[in-house]
């Protein structure tokens, strides 16, 4: 069973840099695409950034590319998004998800509705 414990949540001030982590268990990360997403007060869920199985491609929502960096360490089941220059608008509860469907494999972003695993979510607050 896959169980995905997200950390690293916190207040900051606007042009602060945050480091979230997702603690993975039950499967071998490296045969599944990542992601991390995020839902904002009255929004739904998007996808932040994913990486497919071998990492590549890598997606970045228009509105984090050059501040979030997404990676992963297969070994430790780890995977992480590191958050830099962040906005107020980058407050949400940001979620881990995994996908081992052959469609987010091959592109993950094509294929965020097969990420059905997901952690608790953890706080991002970006305020002044």
């Amino acid at each position: 069973q896959v169980h995905l414990v997200e950390s690293g949540g916190d207040l900051v001030q606007p042009g602060g840099s945050l480091r979230l982590s997702c603690a993975a268990s039950g499967l071998s990360l490296e045969y599944y695409a990542v992601a991390w997403f995020r839902q904002s007060a009255g929004k739904e869920r998007e996808g932040v950034s994913c990486l497919s199985a071998g990492d590549d491609p890598i997606y970045y929502a228009d509105s984090v590319k050059g501040r979030f960096t997404i990676s992963r360490e297969n070994y430790k089941k780890t995977v992480s998004l590191q958050m830099n220059t962040l906005k107020p608008e980058d407050t949400a509860i940001y979620y881990c998800g995994v996908s081992g469907r052959f469609e987010a494999q091959l592109n993950c972003s094509a294929a965020f509705n097969t990420f059905t695993d997901w952690g608790q979510g953890t706080r991002v607050t970006v305020s002044s």
